[in-house]
């Protein structure tokens, strides 16, 4: 069986969601057998595509699909020049998805088997709250929802608004109490019978970030989670230092050479790679066999497509080290709904079952590839 075609859909406005539109790039592996394997990545489509034709397409077309590291090596390689931190790093995310998708159709079999087999019988889950209650003015009522459906753990980000207003260079007095808000009124009610997990999205200097955790510690949060940009590891490290609370480090972090540093400086208590970012399949059981030798535990960072949606359900699926998954109900009850042929839903007791195969268990809906203004490119031998 050999690669014949490398193909790259996306639709040109978008998908409307949460934070505004976004492009998920979908990747879809033919070869010569007539099977189809399906990856993603996100949020610049058109970026994203371009690498796979212009650098990666020429890497697997007339390749035998099932030599994944190989293919996975060879594309590396191949814009190892040119910068592979972007783009360059989400796109060969995207087909390494597809190639493991391929392999389990060609194998008949889900992909955390291939991977290693089931860690456990269903994933437990946190929810990203992107939902239509605001977390900012009713967080109550919303970790309420949450705890009837059994889902017992989930991720706000307060500190935002006021970063948007200051910069992330100082917090005042009163600014701080506003954004620890929704934390308390959650703790007062619930006391700890839900896990909150505080999201920074990277926003802070090092002594506000400071300043925030020390304030935090009472309230005892899951995690703080990519409280500075991502770049100064050695800052990360000091953070880590000054305060008692788990860290939780970072979606941004693109392949194995990208996390080494932050498991060798111990600044990260939870390693959360995204797998249509750092690598695909591949790099992520990778990362975290390496968070393994340091006794540290995996989140998978989840908060694209559908696709990735499937993908880190096998990941999590497999790992020995998961700590939590994480889901957005908001895309998986609603947004989800007309771009694949399947759910993946949290069951009664509030986790997900193990999707079943072959390869991801899932594929783009007719509606997304008969769309007439779908941007549709092949590369073929």
């Amino acid at each position: 069986m050999k690669i014949t075609a490398v193909e790259t859909i996306y639709l040109p406005r978008g998908i409307t969601v949460h934070a505004g539109a976004i492009t998920y790039l979908w990747v879809r592996i033919h070869t010569s057998d007539g099977l189809v394997g399906l990856g993603e990545s996100y949020p610049n489509a058109e970026a994203e595509a371009a690498i796979v034709h212009s650098r990666l397409a020429a890497v697997l077309l007339g390749r035998d699909p099932s030599a994944i590291d190989r293919l996975w090596a060879d594309m590396f390689l191949a814009v190892s020049y040119s910068g592979w931190g972007g783009a360059e790093m989400r796109a060969i995310s995207a087909v390494d998805i597809a190639l493991w998708d391929l392999f389990g159709k060609v194998t008949g079999q889900p992909i955390y088997k291939l991977l290693g087999g089931a860690s456990r019988q269903s994933i437990r889950i946190y929810n990203t709250c992107y939902d239509r209650v605001d977390f900012n003015h009713e967080p109550a009522r919303l970790a309420g929802e949450l705890l009837a459906s059994n889902v017992r753990a989930m991720k706000i980000w307060p500190f935002d608004p006021i970063a948007k207003e200051t910069g992330g260079n100082y917090i005042t007095a009163e600014q701080l109490r506003r954004a620890i808000e929704p934390l308390r009124l959650i703790r007062e009610k619930f006391g700890d019978s839900i896990d909150v997990a505080i999201e920074f999205h990277g926003f802070w200097n090092l002594p506000c970030a400071i300043q925030i955790a020390k304030a935090l510690e009472p309230y005892k949060p899951m995690w703080l989670e990519e409280m500075l940009p991502q770049d100064n590891l050695a800052a990360y490290a000091e953070l880590a230092g000054s305060t008692d609370l788990p860290l939780c480090v970072s979606e941004r972090l693109m392949t194995r050479w990208g996390f080494r540093e932050l498991f060798e400086n111990r600044a990260a208590a939870i390693i959360m790679p995204d797998i249509s970012w750092c690598g695909g399949l591949t790099e992520g059981k990778k990362i975290a066999t390496m968070a393994e030798t340091y006794y540290l535990p995996i989140a998978p960072h989840n908060c694209g497509g559908p696709i990735l949606h499937f993908a880190t359900a096998h990941l999590s699926a497999n790992l020995t080290n998961l700590y939590i998954m994480e889901s957005v109900r908001r895309h998986y009850n609603e947004e989800y709904e007309r771009l694949v042929t399947q759910k993946l839903v949290p069951g009664a007791g509030g986790e997900l079952p193990l999707p079943t195969g072959p390869g991801l268990g899932v594929e783009l809906s007719a509606d997304v590839l008969t769309r007439k203004d779908a941007i549709v490119r092949r590369s073929s031998v």
